[in-house]
């Protein structure tokens, strides 16, 4: 179901558009189009005095706070260059924005997120970042879990893969949220504050 309405107190949460990350080549928007509807996203919703909530990840230089236990997959063991965990030069900055730092998939998990949102009065929050079937799908989750109305920006967000990213879209969002372009987005941000 397209996006259909955007609450008085709506947030964007954005997930993961760091330096480091935005460097992996994503699929099927590029990062570089990712990021740049992700801030004329944040611009709009500047302008209107909503939350911006830039999510970033990072970890001990160690690994000692990495998330424990097996996987099939293994997990990235090698050095993060200096600067890789901070946020995209082109959304930093702006004093007004909320930075929530995490070391899992979720914003939520081991966060202050829930409590910055909720602080405000926020009852949805609009998602966008990187990757789609990790760190978005993950938050969209817990923010559904945590009775947040879900709207996911579908065009800013991508993934590693693909068809992973794809499998978000089509089977994971439309039980978790509504789904719509930037453009929708944007569109129903103006008429609803207009």
């Amino acid at each position: 179901m397209p996006v259909t309405t955007l609450d008085p107190k709506t947030a964007l949460v954005v997930v993961d558009l760091q330096k480091g990350v935005l460097a992996i080549p994503g699929g099927p928007h590029s990062t570089d189009d990712v990021l740049a509807r992700t801030v004329r996203l944040a611009e709009a919703f500047r302008a209107r005095d909503l939350p911006v909530v830039l999510v970033r990840v990072t970890g001990a230089a160690d690994g000692a706070d990495a998330v424990p236990g097996r996987t099939d997959l293994p997990r990235a063991g090698h050095a993060r260059p200096d600067g890789w965990d901070e946020i995209a030069d082109d959304l930093a900055g702006d004093p007004r924005d909320i930075v929530v730092t995490k070391r899992n998939w979720s914003a939520f998990y081991g966060t202050d997120l829930d409590l910055h949102l909720r602080r405000r009065r926020v009852t949805q929050v609009v998602l966008t970042g990187v990757a789609t079937s990790i760190g978005v799908e993950s938050t969209a989750r817990a923010a559904h879990e945590h009775g947040y109305n879900v709207t996911l920006a579908t065009d800013a967000m991508t993934d590693l893969d693909p068809e992973a990213h794809r499998n978000s879209i089509e089977k994971i969002f439309p039980r978790l949220g509504e789904t719509g372009t930037t453009a929708d987005i944007l569109g129903l941000l103006a008429a609803t504050t207009s």
